[in-house]
């Protein structure tokens, strides 16, 4: 835990350094568009691969066990209540972004100075 806590951190460092907030209203904007842009994804995928893992579970493991078949269809509902938690706490987001008009917009950063230019 403690590794995934650091490498998230690490990842996210740039995010936060080429951020310019100039105001409480862009900070909000900015932890926004990090929960959509980085962390939604990363929860869907895991979504994904604990459904695809139930379905394996269920179909190809669970062929004459049914203590597999119980897992695989329980790792199944898991990752399907993982999805619709998401999609519900994805569209609220969305929902507060749009309403309050935050600013979710990548500043341009200036090219970096070149010999003869």
């Amino acid at each position: 835990m403690k590794i995934f806590a650091f490498t998230s951190a690490l990842l996210l460092t740039p995010l936060v350094s080429f951020a310019a907030v100039d105001s409480i209203y862009d900070l909000a904007g900015l932890i926004l568009t990090i929960i959509n842009d980085v962390l939604v994804p990363i929860v869907f995928a895991l979504a994904f691969i604990v459904f695809i893992w139930g379905v394996f579970r269920f179909f190809i493991a669970g062929k004459q066990d049914n203590e597999s078949r119980e897992q695989g269809k329980s790792l199944m509902f898991w990752g399907i209540i993982g999805f619709v938690v998401m999609v519900s706490v994805w569209g609220l987001i969305n929902l507060v972004t749009n309403t309050l008009d935050f600013n979710t917009t990548v500043p341009n950063f200036p090219d970096t100075p070149t010999p003869g230019r």
